[in-house]
């Protein structure tokens, strides 16, 4: 309880504490550990696939010969992968976006925990988006295709 107290306090004074509380799924220790675990260099990170590699979300392409595989990275900050698997099951339910696309890759049969997974990696572009440009989440503008189908998808049933 004491060391939730000191999190909750020390993590609001962080310059990008309103960027990464913005986000779906993480609340103040969630996105504290994120934020810990990724560092709070600015420069750390070329770009959002730079962060993905790094975070373990974006998946490993290797090919030889003519045959290519897709599968999990091995090699990954497991505290890091292990945040952003939860803030994915936490952002289901506080996001539509992120549910839309949740749900879209399971319609496609992809299995839960790869779905997850994914999941993870597009919010990990979300947040090196909004940590780059130094604006809050929203919702329109980090899923505007799954938005977009869902809307449809009302219309066409009303």
């Amino acid at each position: 309880d004491t060391l939730e107290t000191e999190v909750k306090a020390h993590f609001g004074r962080h310059p990008d504490a309103g960027i990464y509380a913005s986000l779906p799924g993480l609340g103040q220790i969630l996105a504290a550990r994120v934020l810990a675990e990724f560092g709070d260099d600015p420069g750390r990170y070329a770009s959002a696939k730079a962060r993905k590699n790094y975070a373990g979300t974006s998946p490993l392409t290797i090919a030889s010969g003519r045959k290519t595989t897709v599968r999990a990275r091995f090699v990954h900050n497991e505290r890091l992968l292990d945040a952003l698997t939860r803030q994915a099951q936490s952002a289901l339910r506080a996001s539509p976006g992120a549910r839309a696309c949740y749900d879209a890759l399971r319609a496609r049969g992809t299995g839960h925990q790869a779905a997850l997974r994914q999941l993870a990696n597009r919010l990990v572009g979300i947040l090196h988006g909004c940590l780059k440009t130094h604006t809050h989440y929203d919702e329109a503008t980090a899923w505007p295709h799954h938005n977009t189908d869902h809307t449809r998808q009302n219309h066409t049933a009303a």
